[in-house]
């Protein structure tokens, strides 16, 4: 969580530290706040949703508030370093954002909904950076589990947009790709719900101040 006067570049797959097969950490077993796995087994009926949006300590309190999130734990995707470090996804050279991994109940919070969370709750054109935190970790993105996801992801994506544009803000630079071709690999266990271990922590997290218009018919419906 600093600030860096170096311009970010995504590494290449060739270029990318080699990583580990295997973790490098052990993850602790429960959430400290919901008292759920973090790990799994997840009860039938769950999904499960990957985002990033800048740091990751206050990013995953925003999602672990929100009903309907069963449990929620952070990480590093999007990269190509297997089993990374938190020192080595900050060296910029995994190809790693900070992300959230968010397991929720659809019949309680929809995927719309959070992806509302997800956009109102960081700048999403700011490239490599979230407000002071700069680089490739901090980028946002959204990673998805299936095509319905893609398509609604997308749909958010889009609409997201012209209310950004019609408010004088840039383009949307989040990346959006399936998750199975971006690995989630969990960060160490002090990042886990950091911010309830440490209440006077850290927390870059911030939005636009525009509303999203996606998820709300769905909500009140």
């Amino acid at each position: 969580m600093f600030l860096s006067h170096r311009v970010p570049q995504l590494p290449t797959p060739d270029q990318a530290l080699k990583g580990r097969p295997d973790p490098a950490f052990p993850v602790p077993e429960r959430h400290t706040v919901l008292d759920t796995p973090l790990l799994g087994p997840y009860p039938e009926g769950l999904e499960t949703a990957d985002f990033g949006l800048g740091c990751f300590w206050g990013a995953e309190r925003i999602f672990w508030q929100t009903p309907g999130v069963w449990t929620t734990l952070v990480g590093y995707q999007g990269g190509s370093t297997p089993n990374p470090t938190y020192d080595e996804a900050c060296s910029g050279m995994t190809g790693h954002t900070e992300a959230v991994r968010v397991v929720f109940d659809p019949s309680l919070v929809s995927y719309e909904q959070l992806l509302k969370v997800f956009w109102e709750s960081h700048n999403p054109t700011q490239g490599f950076r979230q407000g002071n935190d700069v680089g490739t970790q901090y980028r946002s993105a959204i990673y998805t589990h299936s095509p319905a996801q893609a398509e609604a992801a997308e749909a958010s994506r889009e609409a997201y947009q012209k209310v950004l544009t019609a408010s004088g803000h840039g383009a949307i630079t989040t990346e959006l790709l399936p998750a199975d071709e971006r690995p989630f690999y969990p960060a160490e266990g002090y990042h886990q719900q950091y911010l309830d271990k440490n209440p006077g922590g850290y927390c870059g997290i911030g939005g636009t101040g525009v509303s999203c218009p996606i998820g709300v018919a769905k909500a009140d419906g």
